[in-house]
């Protein structure tokens, strides 16, 4: 069974930084797009960054400069780093993915459980 784990969320003063990472463990042939999405409370959950197998990254206006998306292939993991915070950024962040699972022909797109980040002022 695929799952998306994330880790590194948590409480940093604004202007400070965190690393986020995002795990796909199971049975799996191939990793495509990965991306990561935030949901503020009271809000919808909005697109922060994506990547593709040898793609550009795209990131939300809200985060371009200060946020990067990275993957590594060989952990099947995607990080987000996320410098200079601003107290607006704090959210769970998710990541998700689209993967095709060992046994199958289709690809199908997975969410992890989400990850808090809290940015005080």
């Amino acid at each position: 069974q695929v799952q998306l784990v994330e880790s590194g969320g948590g409480l940093v003063q604004a202007g400070g930084s965190l690393r986020l990472s995002c795990a796909a463990s199971g049975s799996i042939i191939s990793i495509d797009a990965l991306a990561w999405y935030r949901q503020a409370p009271g809000k919808q959950r909005e697109l922060v960054a994506t990547t593709t197998s040898g793609g550009t990254p795209n990131y939300a206006g809200s985060v371009k400069g200060r946020f990067t998306i990275s993957g590594d292939n060989a952990k099947n993991t995607v990080y987000l780093q996320m410098n200079s915070l601003k107290p607006e950024d704090t959210a769970v962040y998710y990541c998700n993915a689209r993967i095709l699972p060992l046994g199958s022909v289709y690809w199908s797109n997975y969410w992890g459980q989400g990850t808090q980040v809290t940015v005080s002022s």
